[in-house]
C-alpha cells in the first residue's frame, strides 16, 4: 500500500461477531495507533480492503502477487494452500513471508502449477523500516516469476533483496532467533532490566534499535515459539543451537498470561 498498490488483507471469519470481516477491519484500523506508523502516508490505509479467506479467497485472481502471512504453522499454511491450488489463475505469484520453513515443505503434494509460480519472500518486521528480503526460490519455480519479484522488491518496494538458499532458518532466523534468547537468557542471568539489557543491545551492540526486548514486543512473544520449533525441527541434534536452547521461564508466563508484545495486552514495555 506504501508503494501505491491497490491490496486486499484476507484474514480468518470472526465468529464472535456479525462482521465476519471483523478480524482484518481491526487490523486496518491498528495501523493508525501503531508506533513507529507503519503507513508513510495515512491516506494510504485506503489501498486496503478488508475480507475473509472463507468469503472472498476468489479476489486472488484480481491479484498479481499474493503473499501469505499465517502462522509459522505448516498444516494451516499448507491447508489454505490446497485451496489457492483450486481455484488460481496460471499466471498469480504466490510468497509465502515465512521465516524458517524450507520451500520443499510447503509445496510437497500440491500441482506443478502451484509450484511453478511459488517463492518465499520473508520481510522483516517492521517491514516499512527494514530494508531486508529474504527470497528463496524452488527448482520448480518459473524463472521469469523470480526475476519479476526481485525487480518489483527493489525498484517499488525498497528493498534489499538477498537471494538465500533453501535451509532452516533461511539467514535471518537461523542467527536472529539464537541471539534473541540467548541475550534475554545472559540479561536473566545477569540480573539485567529490561531497559538495561535493551540500551546495552543498542549502544554496545548497535542491532537493532529495539533492543531485543523491545523486538519481542514488536514481533510478537507468540511467534518465538513456533519459529524455534520451526528451527529445531529443521536441524540436526549435533547442532550448537540445539546444545545451548533454553526457553526463558518469563515467556511461558507471559504467554499464560496474553502479554505478547503490541498485538496483545501488553508486554515488556
Amino acid at each position: 500500500a506504501n508503494a501505491g498498490c491497490q491490496v486486499n488483507l484476507l484474514d480468518i471469519v470472526d465468529k464472535n461477531n456479525k462482521n465476519r470481516n471483523n478480524i482484518s477491519i481491526k487490523a486496518i484500523q491498528n495501523l493508525l495507533k501503531i508506533k513507529p506508523s507503519p503507513l508513510t502516508l495515512k491516506s494510504n490505509i485506503k489501498l486496503i480492503q478488508p475480507g475473509n479467506i472463507d468469503d472472498d479467497l476468489n479476489k486472488i485472481n484480481e491479484s498479481e502477487w499474493i503473499i501469505e502471512a499465517v502462522i509459522e504453522n505448516l498444516s494451516i499454511k499448507k491447508e489454505l494452500y490446497k485451496k489457492i491450488d483450486r481455484i488460481m489463475k496460471g499466471n498469480l505469484i504466490i510468497s509465502s513471508n515465512t521465516s524458517t520453513i524450507p520451500i520443499n515443505q510447503l509445496t510437497e503434494g500440491l500441482s506443478n502449477n502451484f509450484k511453478k509460480n511459488f517463492l518465499i519472500t520473508h520481510f522483516f518486521n517492521p517491514p516499512r523500516y527494514l530494508k531486508l528480503l529474504e527470497v528463496v526460490k524452488s527448482n520448480e519455480l518459473d524463472k521469469n516469476i523470480f526475476s519479476k519479484i526481485k525487480f518489483f522488491s527493489d525498484l517499488s518496494l525498497g528493498k534489499t533483496v538477498i537471494e538465500t538458499k533453501d535451509t532452516a532458518g533461511f539467514i535471518g532466523n537461523r542467527i536472529g532467533i539464537f541471539w534473541i534468547e540467548r541475550a534475554v537468557v545472559e540479561a536473566i542471568n545477569l540480573n539485567l532490566t529490561v531497559e538495561e539489557t535493551d540500551l546495552i543491545i543498542k549502544e554496545i551492540f548497535n542491532v537493532p534499535k529495539t533492543g531485543v526486548f523491545g523486538l519481542i514486543d514488536v514481533v510478537g512473544l507468540d511467534l518465538i515459539p513456533l519459529v524455534v520449533n520451526s528451527l529445531l525441527n529443521n536441524i540436526s541434534n549435533e547442532d550448537y543451537y540445539n546444545k545451548v536452547h533454553q526457553v526463558p521461564e518469563i515467556f511461558n508466563y507471559m504467554l499464560d498470561n496474553k502479554l505478547i508484545g503490541r498485538k496483545g495486552s501488553g508486554g515488556f514495555y
